[in-house]
């Protein structure tokens, strides 16, 4: 009788196959584990570098704008002060008679060549006068109503008398024009 074929040999190389393969296994998913660990450290780093440039980029905007705007208005506060000089000049040339243009020409051509020269500088600085007229519509962007009276041939809201003119550094308003304005006119 023959004997039976002993097939223990076989057994013992598949489970030597399947460790093999195991501990293969094994070091390839630690390695998938470690490469995707990896990923994931590069996209957060990727995503932390794009926030800090970003926030950099708005930082120099920042600056840019607040540099512009320290040189367009960082002056207000002289040129409101200065407002008070350009109104009493303006009202000391608006006093003078003919007369008194006879007699004092001279100093009176001083004082307008001087409101002349403020006028330049003004300008120059990017101050500019609001100068509303009578009949003008009342804005109230731009002018302060000091007083309402109804006067008859006027519509409500229209200008009636100018008490100060207004002035604009740029965009913004230095001090808005002193008016009075008409009511609806009393029937």
């Amino acid at each position: 009788m023959a004997e039976p074929k002993n097939d223990d040999f076989l057994d013992d190389i598949e489970i030597a196959e399947d460790e093999e393969y195991a501990d293969d296994m094994a070091e390839i998913g630690e390695e998938e584990l470690e490469l995707d660990q990896l990923r994931a450290e590069r996209d957060e780093l990727r995503d932390r570098f794009m926030r800090a440039l970003a926030d950099a980029e708005n930082a120099r905007k920042r600056s840019d704008k607040d540099r512009r705007e320290a040189e367009n208005y960082g002056g207000s506060k002289l040129a409101r002060d200065m407002l008070p000089v350009y109104d009493n000049m303006k009202r000391a040339l608006e006093a003078a008679t003919d007369e008194q243009r006879d007699v004092s020409g001279p100093l009176l051509e001083g004082v307008e060549l001087t409101m002349r020269e403020l006028l330049n500088v003004f300008k120059k600085h990017g101050i500019e006068v609001i100068a509303p007229e009578v009949g003008d519509r009342f804005d109230p962007q731009n002018h302060q109503a000091m007083f309402e009276a109804p006067v008859p041939g006027t519509k409500a809201g229209d200008i009636i008398q100018v008490a100060a003119e207004g002035f604009m550094l740029h965009d913004r308003l230095l001090r808005p024009a002193q008016v009075g304005v008409s009511s609806t006119p009393a029937v």
